[in-house]
């Protein structure tokens, strides 16, 4: 089989200051990467109270980031610093997060070596035994309550830290319409539930029986399971949210493999 993606159009809905990487390979395996947010990422205004949440760190045994978003809005927030305290342990949800984590100082305690998500978290050994223990969760506005709700189980106590918030972008949907009613657009990536369920909103109902039919790059069995419900027909699903095993991913679709 072909590994290369012989021009195929391949819609990339990643946000924009995201979607650089995953764009660059999938032109340089010979794609052509249509460029199309379906989420803005953009701080929320409470500067004070996550600076005033990071200076106490210290009344916490666990901090948990839940994206590299959580860390890098909380460090936007905070002047570029999140001090080490001995006291208290990172937790990352996914490598990803830790790296961003590593890259400001941090020493991370608990990442999942295989999987990137709350569930893979809470099976790790040092998540388990934390009755009595304080926990901040450093994310963005709304979410899953699958992690906080597992912790309070076990017996933590649980506070939220809400960094940055999703929205919809104000942008023109012209390009990515002719090209469904061209028949022309031959791959739809999509990285979250919420850019999802934003794709099918900005591209309008009357545009739905165009655009499900599509083969559809998913990170997760939940957004796959999502896009099923929603009528997607064929669905793929990732081994990981990173950008090179997307582009693994959309290949294997675009070459029928």
């Amino acid at each position: 089989m072909s590994r290369d993606l012989n021009g195929a159009r391949v819609l990339v809905t990643r946000p924009a200051h995201q979607a650089e990487n995953l764009s660059r390979l999938i032109q340089a395996r010979g794609g052509e990467a249509v460029r199309f947010p379906v989420l803005d990422i953009v701080a929320r205004d409470n500067i004070d109270e996550v600076q005033d949440a990071l200076k106490n760190l210290g009344k916490f045994q666990w901090v948990v980031f839940i994206s590299p978003n959580a860390v890098n809005f909380a460090l936007k927030a905070n002047n570029g610093k999140i001090d080490r305290l001995k006291a208290v342990r990172f937790a990352a949800v996914g490598r990803a997060t830790a790296q961003v984590l590593e890259a400001a100082g941090l020493t991370v305690d608990a990442v999942p070596e295989q999987g990137y998500t709350s569930e893979a978290l809470l099976a790790m050994p040092q998540i388990q035994q934390i009755k009595g223990q304080s926990c901040l969760i450093v994310r963005g506005e709304g979410g899953r309550e699958e992690l906080a709700n597992t912790l309070r189980s076990r017996g933590a106590d649980v506070q939220y830290l809400e960094v940055y918030k999703r929205t919809i972008p104000s942008i023109d949907n012209s390009q990515v319409v002719q090209l469904l009613t061209q028949h022309r657009l031959d791959v739809i990536t999509v990285t979250s539930g919420e850019a999802l369920q934003n794709l099918l909103i900005m591209l309008g109902e009357k545009n739905h029986r165009l655009l499900l039919p599509i083969p559809l790059v998913v990170v997760s069995d939940r957004i796959g399971q999502l896009a099923a419900g929603m009528g997607f027909k064929r669905i793929a699903v990732t081994e990981s949210p990173a950008d090179t095993a997307i582009l693994e991913t959309v290949t294997i679709v675009c070459n029928g493999e």
